[in-house]
């Protein structure tokens, strides 16, 4: 199966879901007026694009109705999906990894899939000809440790550990020199999630920060919050909370396979001004996609142009 066929499939039930609601307003509209916008803004609403989005969606479809004159359902509904697009493809979704090795901190919290997530990460940049370091630096979950060492193997990378409830600067120190000693391309740090006190979490990802700036100061860095795209708006919620502790630079979205609730990708590019750089669309090791803006336009509206 190819990247695309992949993708569509793996955001079947997402795409389902908008096209039998947005479909819904369609086939029940005389005309496009008030009450037409109206509807079709709460289908939005329900595809878990939220309030705000929706609002902003339905605003710039209207300008561009009232600008054509458009009348025929047909037309508005591929304006809809344009404005969509838009959003979307506003944003650099590229991964920023220019010198070696680069750094990539993982952030998220608990059961959202952010150690699956690095795993497949690892196997990704290697796949790629780049030799990778992995850094349990989620010190506080022994599971955390031990899962990631499983992925190491998996993806035959090295990893740096320290025992559980060691001080994450210190693994991120070590996982630092190990990285310039063997020559590395990537460095994937996983981090604690504990976001109950953003204090303490915002306080640990600036210290690990101060040891990666002296310890690689020249060094490309992204850093990445993983988010469980079976949340919907609680997602959006999370991207928020996240976004005043750290500094961050993309979203992971995972778990988009099994759920309706991936239209939450548009709000989140467009009220986080986030991009998302990387979709989960199965449980396989290479079902860990970058994100590419128009592909993902063109399996959720399942246009089949070549």
């Amino acid at each position: 199966m190819g990247f695309f066929d992949r993708l569509k499939q793996g955001l079947s039930k997402t795409s389902a879901s908008i096209a039998e609601k947005v479909n819904d307003v369609f086939k029940t509209t005389s005309k496009i007026d008030d009450d037409f916008f109206d509807e079709l803004e709460e289908a939005l609403i329900m595809a878990d694009m939220g309030a705000y989005t929706a609002s902003y969606i339905i605003e710039e479809l209207r300008d561009r109705v009232t600008a054509k004159r458009l009348k025929e359902a047909d037309r508005v509904k591929a304006e809809l999906s344009d404005v969509i697009r838009y959003i979307l493809t506003r944003r650099d979704c590229r991964m920023k990894l220019d010198t070696a090795p680069s750094v990539i901190l993982v952030i998220g919290v608990n059961g959202v899939g952010k150690t699956t997530s690095i795993g497949k990460l690892a196997a990704h940049y290697k796949s790629q000809g780049k030799k990778v370091i992995l850094a349990a630096a989620d010190t506080f979950r022994a599971a955390a440790i031990d899962q990631l060492d499983i992925w190491a193997q998996r993806s035959g990378c090295d990893i740096i550990k320290h025992q559980e409830n060691s001080d994450p600067a210190s693994v991120i120190f070590d996982a630092c020199a190990a990285a310039k000693a063997r020559n590395c391309d990537v460095l994937i740090c996983d981090t604690a999630g504990r976001l109950h006190n953003k204090k303490n979490l915002m306080e640990e990802l600036a210290k690990i920060n101060r040891v990666i700036e002296r310890e690689l100061p020249e060094c490309s860095r992204e850093v990445l919050l993983v988010l469980d795209a079976t949340t919907g708006q609680n997602a959006l919620s999370q991207a928020k909370l996240f976004s005043e502790v750290a500094d961050i630079t993309g979203i992971v979205l995972t778990k988009l396979d099994g759920t309706a609730k991936g239209g939450v990708i548009v709000p989140i590019m467009k009220e986080q001004s986030l991009p998302v750089k990387f979709i989960g669309v199965g449980e396989g090791i290479d079902d860990l996609q970058e994100f590419v803006p128009y592909e993902f336009c063109r399996a959720l509206f399942e246009e089949q142009e070549n």
